[in-house]
């Protein structure tokens, strides 16, 4: 497809994905060679009539160069013509494609033949090189611009505003049953995170206190909303954690009845098959909670910052022992060949197998992670802001932690910044 036929449909989407009537539409694409019955049925598995014109459009664009005047044929042929003038009204409003610049041959000759006088064509190679006075010059971002420093084809686009849905569960006091401690000092994190992504245009739910059969409804509900119009989503668990039995995500969180939810559970509520209308857009899960119970006092290096000393008194973990599940259960390196969820990030407190240290102002994660984003999120990608905070927490305390993540995202996630 032409590069201006992609443009239009990505500035004509949002139209599209509120007021496309999908169903006239398959018989004629099929007809036309546009797609093949498979690929229809895929389409119509992809959810909702939204959900189904956002990925309809999307895969239009890998189609051929006769898709986009297919496709505004046969809206007009469905009674749809409003939509086709629309988006020929957007490729006409396109800038034209640039010229091609001039270019010259330059000839390279081999190593190893410098003092030859005479080089065979064979030996001789051309590379095609602009003139230093046709190079185009490369305007600099405005100041604080983080996504224009980028190639647009490598982030994650965020428009809506709010640009996505997030959702906090903080469970703080356990049932007696539970033997759980109660978590003192999370309230002031979920407080933080609360405020923080809220001033990153999102739009933030907060809950405390659910048991785990609780928390998975609060789960299901967000992943079975529509989120066509939205670009991102956040899930943000603060609890005790322990060690489970895993496949792609290690660790689980407990809820205030002492039952543990895995979180590769809670992340496969949002994956493409069962969330649809998150396809495509970065899922983020952000876990306060212990990935096991081993206590790591690290090891000697030779370095000049400053020991971070933590009152012991105060020091917090949200640790659980690890219970090995019953019955004939897969360990994980006997898996040969697993599939790769996309367009998913999980950051976790601490490393498997480790606690994740807190205090009464608060976990050492969480604290760090607000301070990170509120210095950095305007000049720097979601990864490198976890470097930072992994490098941060990792230099406090007697006790040691490291964050952590579990990166499938496929480009870089930048947040909305006012």
């Amino acid at each position: 497809m032409e590069e201006q036929h992609r443009r239009a449909l990505r500035r004509g989407r949002a139209r599209l994905v509120a007021a496309l009537r999908v169903e006239p539409l398959w018989d004629p694409l099929e007809r036309r060679g546009i797609f093949t019955r498979p690929m229809l049925e895929e389409l119509q598995g992809a959810g909702s009539r939204g959900d189904q014109a956002r990925q309809l459009i999307i895969d239009l664009e890998t189609r051929g160069k006769q898709a986009f005047p297919v496709f505004l044929s046969i809206l007009r042929d469905t009674g749809q013509g409003d939509l086709a003038d629309m988006l020929v009204q957007e490729c006409e409003s396109l800038p034209a494609a640039p010229q091609l610049l001039d270019l010259r041959p330059v000839e390279l000759e081999l190593r190893g033949e410098k003092q030859r006088k005479t080089v065979t064509p064979p030996e001789r190679l051309s590379f095609p090189v602009q003139a230093e006075s046709k190079k185009p010059r490369t305007p600099l971002p405005a100041q604080g611009s983080a996504v224009d420093k980028k190639s647009h084809d490598l982030v994650y686009e965020l428009k809506a505003d709010p640009c996505g849905h997030c959702l906090i569960l903080n469970n703080v006091t356990f049932s007696r049953d539970s033997h759980l401690s109660t978590r003192v000092g999370s309230d002031l994190d979920c407080e933080k995170l609360e405020r923080r992504f809220r001033a990153l245009h999102f739009d933030v739910l907060a809950r405390r206190d659910l048991k785990a059969q609780e928390m998975v409804l609060e789960l299901q509900k967000l992943a079975r909303r529509d989120h066509s119009a939205l670009d991102c989503c956040i899930v943000v668990i603060l609890s005790h954690g322990c060690q489970t039995s895993h496949i792609q995500f290690p660790g689980g969180v407990y809820g205030t009845d002492g039952k543990p939810i895995p979180i590769e559970k809670i992340v496969n509520y949002f994956n493409g098959s069962n969330c649809p209308s998150l396809r495509g857009k970065p899922k983020l899960f952000f876990i306060q909670a212990c990935g096991g119970e081993q206590r790591d006092r690290g090891f000697l290096v030779d370095c000049d910052s400053p020991r971070d000393e933590t009152p012991g008194a105060s020091l917090e973990s949200d640790a659980t022992p690890f219970r090995a599940p019953s019955g004939n259960v897969d360990e994980p390196d006997a898996i040969a060949c697993l599939p790769t969820p996309s367009d998913i990030l999980v950051s976790y407190s601490t490393f498997p197998g480790f606690v994740s240290w807190r205090e009464a102002t608060g976990s050492w994660y969480v604290e760090t992670l607000d301070s990170v984003l509120e210095r950095y999120a305007r000049s720097e990608d979601l990864l490198n802001m976890l470097l930072r905070v992994a490098n941060a927490v990792s230099a406090k305390g007697s006790y040691k932690q490291i964050p952590g993540c579990f990166n499938f995202l496929r480009k870089k996630f930048y947040f909305m910044c006012d």
